[in-house]
């Protein structure tokens, strides 16, 4: 049993988003925890993709299907529509060609359900401000030189992303450092300024 206190709030909100019994496809499902809290919660049907050799080997040790394989490269034979959701949890920014990604995603998945990191939170802007060097925060948590992050963006930039590729954003969560909603719907640049990740919920347009 998953104990809600001890699992990524992030990950919660996400298994509130996805409706039971769905068809799941997690990329960059790490050691399986989040596919595993949907399995249990949602009773989904959830399948995986992950770049490690240890977070497959991970999933497979808790029985969950899970495939060694790339967002890059590998969501290409996918065929459309085969899944309800398609996640993508905290990966974009790690991954060479994010529109592509992302495109991906909206045709593989009926929904798309995308969390990441805000290089625009205040705490980012400061760090760049007063000390002139690349920040390192609970979220963005490496060096320069040894981070998987390489496309860094903000909660605005994702947004008009979304709208570049016919996106319709049906449910947008930003969070704060304790990993909980920031109760402020609108105006973009609020959640810009103040969430340290986010989430959103896509369908195509």
């Amino acid at each position: 049993m998953i104990e809600a206190p001890q699992t990524r709030l992030d990950f919660l909100l996400v298994t509130e988003m996805v409706a039971p019994g769905s068809r799941v496809l997690d990329i960059g499902c790490g050691d399986g925890t989040l596919l595993a809290l949907l399995q249990e919660r949602r009773g989904t049907d959830g399948r995986g993709i992950e770049l490690s050799r240890e977070g497959v080997s991970d999933c497979l040790a808790k029985g969950l299907p899970v495939i060694q394989g790339d967002a890059d490269t590998d969501l290409a034979d996918y065929p459309d529509d085969a899944f309800d959701y398609v996640i993508l949890s905290q990966t974009i920014q790690a991954t060479r060609q994010p529109r592509v990604v992302l495109e991906h995603l909206l045709r593989i998945g009926r929904h798309a359900i995308v969390s990441f990191p805000n290089f625009g939170h205040w705490k980012v802007r400061l760090d760049l401000l007063t000390r002139g060097r690349m920040p390192i925060t609970s979220n963005l948590p490496y060096s320069w030189y040894d981070t998987p992050n390489i496309h860094f963006c903000t909660i605005r930039d994702f947004v008009e992303l979304c709208r570049e590729v016919g996106a319709r954003i049906e449910r947008a969560v930003a969070l704060n450092a304790g990993g909980r909603p920031i109760q402020v719907v609108l105006p973009w640049w609020f959640w810009n300024m103040f969430g340290e990740q986010a989430v959103f919920l896509l369908r195509r347009g």
